[in-house]
């Protein structure tokens, strides 16, 4: 791991364990082993480290998906792959999904801080609404959408239809987090919840 990547991997951990706010660069390098100017030689400020942070998530997001055969961020894009995918393979991808948010490193660190810090940072506590509520929302609300216009699914509203699908997930995922130990009970619980759902809403396949 080059000088680089330890400035973001340690400064994560520092982030997860005593929130971003008490964390300053002296304490970031000190725990790389080099001096506060050798890092500012790779990163401007502590926000940068932030936001290097945030672009690894999502470059490591895209990776995931790409390897699923999905886009991932596209709902157009991924609107057919849906469409045509047996409810076996809808459930091995929603338990992949899941394991990914679950136990990506990166992830879970970063998790861990923005829980920690939401009621104390309006800026982090909008991030974490962002990552983990909004963008997830707007996503699988198109994808919905665009797939009960094509006649799979039948709702006469997507956005309660969405929230339906992605809260449960949710709840599920803020559960292990706070209780590995119940990893086994969320992922059958996972399967079920999607299960129920294409019988609630007619999933012709």
């Amino acid at each position: 791991m080059d000088t680089k990547q330890r400035i973001l991997d340690e400064a994560l951990t520092l982030f997860s364990e005593k929130g971003y706010a008490n964390v300053f660069v002296g304490d970031i390098a000190e725990r790389v082993g080099i001096k506060a100017p050798s890092l500012y030689k790779h990163y401007k400020s502590k926000k940068a480290i932030f936001d290097a942070i945030i672009d690894k998530m999502n470059e490591s997001f895209a990776e995931q998906a790409k390897a699923m055969n999905i886009n991932g961020s596209d709902a157009a894009a991924d609107s057919a792959i849906y469409e045509s995918m047996s409810e076996d393979n809808l459930l091995a991808l929603g338990r992949q999904f899941f394991l990914f948010y679950l136990h990506d490193d990166y992830n879970k660190r970063f998790r861990k801080m923005l829980t920690l810090e939401q009621f104390n940072n309006k800026e982090l506590a909008d991030i974490y609404s962002k990552l983990y509520v909004d963008d997830p929302f707007s996503y699988q609300s198109m994808l919905l959408g665009m797939v009960t216009a094509a006649g799979l699914l039948k709702t006469d509203n997507v956005e309660i239809m969405t929230l339906h699908f992605y809260a449960p997930i949710y709840f599920l995922l803020t559960v292990c987090d706070r209780d590995p130990e119940r990893e086994p009970w969320a992922l059958k619980t996972l399967d079920e919840h999607i299960k129920q759902f294409n019988r609630l809403y007619g999933r012709k396949k």
